[in-house]
Parts: structure tokens; sequence; C-alpha cells
């Protein structure tokens, strides 16, 4: 009897751990239809596209505001990116290498929780709305971030960024700093924007049509 107890135990654990494997394997080695697996890999690639282009927008309005922020700190950064074709070019390959590998990755995310057994109609206008969400957390953040430059103003102590300052012989401190405040707030606002979407956007428990899903 008690060996008996003992075999059901040790089968109900067993049959208790593949359940527990395979629930964990549903996440760390998703099952992902082809189908859908395309069009994912679609829609990160125009979120990459999307950020990229952001980036260049971006990083063509800091230049303005403090062109030694790049000049003499990202330009050394992105030395390998320099076609030779001026400043304004430079700059322009910087914002889009900065920033099309986190519209990739954020976009992936959102067509992985979205896209699948959902109407494509449904999922694409729900990443659409993820878009906006992360887009306009990182305007959001970046305009927060210069207007607390101008707030500090040129007078303040910016003393902590002495060490940083002279070793890149930087001329304008408060424009370096504010376009360094820009760049910060804009990369926190879009991480933040895109947990919120991720919280507040949720896949719609719906019968997919199949006319929808070719």
């Amino acid at each position: 009897m008690v060996a008996g107890c003992g075999y059901a135990i040790t089968e109900v654990t067993c049959l208790g751990l593949i359940e527990l494997g395979s629930f964990m394997l549903k996440y760390l080695v998703p099952r992902i239809a082809w189908c859908d697996l395309k069009v994912m890999f679609a829609v990160a690639v125009f979120g990459a596209l999307v950020a990229g282009f952001y980036g260049v927008l971006h990083d063509q309005i800091t230049y303005s505001i403090g062109p030694e922020y790049f000049t003499k700190f990202k330009f050394d950064q992105f030395q390998f990116a320099d076609l030779g074709l001026g400043d304004r070019i430079f700059v322009s390959c910087i914002g889009f290498l900065a920033s099309w590998w986190v519209g990739f990755i954020m976009a992936w995310f959102l067509s992985r929780r979205l896209i699948p057994n959902q109407p494509r109609s449904v999922a694409y206008l729900a990443i659409l709305k993820g878009f906006v969400i992360v887009f306009g957390s990182g305007v959001l953040a970046g305009m927060v971030g210069y207007f607390y430059g101008i707030w500090r103003g040129a007078g303040s102590d910016y003393s902590a960024w002495s060490p940083f300052v002279q070793r890149l012989q930087i001329t304008d401190t408060w424009a370096f700093v504010r376009v360094a405040y820009i760049h910060n707030a804009s990369y926190l606002g879009g991480v933040i924007g895109f947990l919120v979407a991720l919280v507040v956007i949720r896949p719609k428990q719906v019968k997919p049509n199949p006319r929808n899903i070719k």
C-alpha cells in the first residue's frame, strides 16, 4: 500500500514537472506559425525604419542645438559611419544607426504579442497604437529634457560634467548638456512608452477569420 502510494506520488510529480516544462518551453521557444512569422518580421523591419528616420530627424534637431555633442563625442563613437559627405549627413547616419535597432526590438515584441490568433486588421491597428505610444512618449520625454536644460540655464552649476567636458574640450557646456538631457530623456521615454504599450494594449480574444490571415 505504501509502495503504491509512493509510485502514485512519483507519477504525479513527474506529470507536474512535465507540465511545468511545457509551460516554460512555450515562452522560451515559442511556436510561431510561418504565416505569422513573416508578418511579424515585416512589422519589425517597418518599426526599425520608422525608428531610424525618427533618429535622423531627432539628431538633426539636437545637432542644431549643440553641435559639439556630435563633433566631439558622437563622431568618435560612430567614425566607421562617416561617408565623408559633411557633418549633416554624418549626423543623419548616426541618428539612424542609434535608433533602428530600438524600433526593431520594440516592433518585434509588439507584433509577437498582438499578431498571433488575431485578424490582421485588428493586430495592425493595435500595433499602430503601440507605435504612437512609444514614439509619443519618446518625443514628450525629449521635450522635457530640453525644457529642463532651458530651465537650469547657462549659469547653473555643471561641475558634475567637468571631467567629461574637459576631456572632450567642450567650449559650450550648456548646449552640450542640454543635448545630453534630450538624448537620455528620449531613450528613457521610449522605454517607458514601450512598457506602457505592452500593459495597455492586449490581444483581443477573438476567433480569427481565415480570410484575414492570408
